[in-house]
């Protein structure tokens, strides 16, 4: 189909193929020559009925790019052709990118002689798609004026246009590039200073490449785009390419040229957790979370409170509820927390608190001064008219919902090992996301107490009153000041051998001091010969388990710093490679290397030749850790990876590592 203007005017008026209707064109000049930049500027507008599309100058998996024949045309040289960003689409399957209804094309149009006459003379051809595809021609002749007049309705379209066009990337930068041929995947690392929010990236296809809509990893200032490549050519190769890039966000649309190498990604998209599991490792961990030696005084000590009071299906309920509203609001909180955190660019993982010894100071006063409470050493006293107003007012629910806070700020040194997964789900997408999956762990945190309200009855059937809540409470004053010590050992570090064993001192003999003071020698005695007992009985099941446990003491293995780069330099050299990224307050770190890495077959495994051995140090904050755990999508440790040969992108390993997961990994990777 071929239409012709035989206009003469500065417009060539809109032009329809009476075989395709649906689809109309114009082009049109934009004022007069610009005698700086020597060019003329015209507007191609296309309007699209309907459900009708056309493509952008990369379509993708299907489709063709419009294209303009203008080689016979009087006295033009050069045509540059701007393209608005697109969108994307979807439709049986297959992703394409373009236009859908009106869109206008900004044009430029460099004249040989710009002393002489010129006419454009271009033959269009503009493909146009439904679940049809058409292909139109149009003949379009346009005499440029040097004089023409601006036409301010003409000039709005046209800067509207041009304001829609990605400029050259003045604010984001290119940080990496990098193609794997053995995923067939290229990822692209670009950094915005002002932050991200919602983010489109496009790469042009190639000769031989289209790029799917990619995967996006948010972590502050930088954002990470993961493409995978089809091709025709099963001998790609896109090392040493140089791609084009075009990223837009809110106020932002920029072009660059990203240089791309050769090289192993990590696990992604797919590989990654699903949003119902990682909900379900949140609600399970939460839920655990009630059993830690943190949280469990808080839950006890609420339910000896009901049973001392009334136990009415009110009283029972009222107060649970409150508590389980101080425990999702706290989680909401974190969530909020997190999410500032985010967008400041500041760096996060779950754990790295325990990086900051003010934290964990604050994390031991809590927890010795509670647990010295629960001993009897002390008891805090409310303010005379305060105690008044709490007996006089007993609708009030400030105390019960503060309790369900207390108990979340307790869980904190208690965070079970399989949380990580939930929260690097959570760090590793979107707020929406984020937001969900804090929810279930605080739903998860919350269960016990929203059961015993839904079904106060329960309450009835537990033991009444007596001298036995007196040793409850003893033994879960036992469990904080194994956390407190817990937390002492972290800190031994910064406060010095010295003043630590001082303070181990006074952890231990100041609640046999509360003991002695509150409830008498024999009390004390009672104290001492229980917790000899427990050791007893500990230490009897430690001796017949050693077996399953025990290894004689071996030597730390030859460890080398984290280094991204000879990773790849090493498994070229046909090497294994085995890292580890732990820290000395990640409790699941160390039963990993006491329980698999330091003991046999794994120990001599890594004591191979060809095997080299790297290990990154998260006990101090490290922006280059950081950094790799968020490429790899986890936002907490531990965390271990194997590559090799056979795995040159890579095998990610389990929280807690076993034997056989490990030699098999080793084994896979050469």
């Amino acid at each position: 189909m071929l239409l012709t203007s035989l206009s003469a005017r500065a417009d060539t008026g809109w032009l329809q193929a009476p075989e395709h209707p649906p689809v109309q064109v114009r082009l049109v000049q934009n004022g007069p020559l610009n005698n700086t930049s020597g060019q003329y500027a015209a507007l191609l507008q296309v309007r699209l009925a309907d459900d009708w599309k056309t493509y952008w100058r990369s379509p993708g998996e299907g489709g063709l790019a419009p294209r303009m024949e203008w080689q016979d045309s009087t006295n033009v040289q050069a045509l540059d052709w701007r393209w608005p960003l697109p969108d994307r689409f979807h439709l049986l399957g297959i992703e394409t990118q373009g236009y859908q209804q009106d869109v206008n094309f900004p044009l430029f149009i460099t004249p040989a002689d710009a002393g002489r006459p010129a006419t454009f003379n271009a033959t269009l051809t503009l493909p146009s798609c439904t679940t049809i595809c058409v292909l139109t021609e149009y003949s379009l002749s346009l005499p440029l004026d040097a004089n023409l007049v601006l036409d301010e309705t003409t000039n709005h379209y046209f800067q509207q246009a041009l304001s829609q066009v990605p400029r050259p990337a003045s604010r984001v930068q290119a940080e990496d590039g990098r193609w794997d041929n053995t995923r067939e995947q290229v990822a692209v690392t670009l950094s915005n200073p002002e932050g991200w929010q919602d983010p489109t990236v496009f790469i042009d296809d190639t000769d031989t490449a289209v790029f799917s809509q990619p995967e996006l990893r948010l972590a502050g200032e930088r954002l990470e785009a993961r493409f995978t490549v089809n091709s025709w050519d099963p001998e790609l190769n896109l090392d040493g390419e140089r791609l084009t890039v075009t990223v837009a966000d809110a106020n932002l649309a920029e072009e660059l040229n990203v240089p791309v190498i050769k090289g192993a990604l990590s696990a992604g998209g797919s590989d990654q957790p699903s949003l119902l599991l990682a909900l379900g490792y949140a609600l399970l961990g939460g839920l655990i979370l009630n059993i830690m030696p943190c949280v469990l005084p808080v839950l006890g000590l609420k339910l000896n409170s009901l049973l001392l009071g009334q136990r009415s299906r009110a009283e029972v309920r009222r107060p649970l509820l409150l508590s389980a509203a101080g425990i999702m609001l706290s989680f909401w909180g974190l969530a909020a927390f997190m999410l500032a955190l985010t967008w400041s660019g500041a760096q996060l993982g779950w754990g790295i608190q325990f990086q900051q010894p003010g934290f964990i100071g604050f994390m031991l006063a809590v927890t010795a001064l509670f647990s010295l409470n629960l001993f009897g050493l002390f008891e805090i006293q409310l303010p005379g008219r305060l105690s008044t107003w709490l007996a006089t007012h007993p609708k009030g629910g400030g105390s019960h919902l503060m309790q369900g806070m207390f108990a979340t700020l307790l869980a904190t040194p208690c965070s079970a090992p399989f949380l990580g997964t939930a929260v690097a789900a959570a760090l590793a997408s979107s707020p929406l996301i984020l937001i969900a999956i804090f929810t279930g762990l605080g739903l998860g945190m919350a269960l016990p107490w929203l059961l015993l309200a839904l079904f106060p009855g329960f309450v009835r059937f537990m033991p009444k009153p007596g001298p036995w809540m007196v040793k409850v409470k003893w033994l879960f004053g036992l469990m904080l000041l194994a956390t407190s010590l817990w937390l002492l050992s972290l800190l031994a570090p910064t406060l010095g051998n010295s003043l630590s064993l001082v303070l181990a001192t006074l952890l231990v003999v100041l609640p046999l001091a509360g003991l002695l003071r509150r409830h008498g020698a024999r009390a004390l005695l009672f104290g001492v010969a229980g917790i000899s007992l427990a050791g007893a009985l500990l230490g009897g099941v430690a001796l017949l388990t050693q077996e399953r446990w025990v290894s004689p003491a071996k030597p730390e293995l030859a460890w080398q710093p984290l280094d991204t780069v000879r990773i790849e330099q090493e498994v070229a050299a046909g090497n294994r490679v085995f890292v580890d990224i732990t820290a000395d307050w990640c409790i699941t770190c160390q039963a990993n290397k006491i329980g698999v890495i330091q003991r046999d077959p794994v120990y001599s495994a890594l004591q191979q030749t060809d095997v080299v051995l790297m290990r990154g140090d998260w006990t101090q904050p490290n922006a280059e850790i950081t950094d790799y755990l968020r490429a790899h999508g986890r936002a907490g440790i531990p965390f271990n990876q194997v590559f090799g040969p056979g795995l040159p992108a890579g095998r990610e390993l389990e929280v807690l590592l076993t034997s056989d997961r490990v030699l098999a990994a080793l084994e896979a990777a050469q």
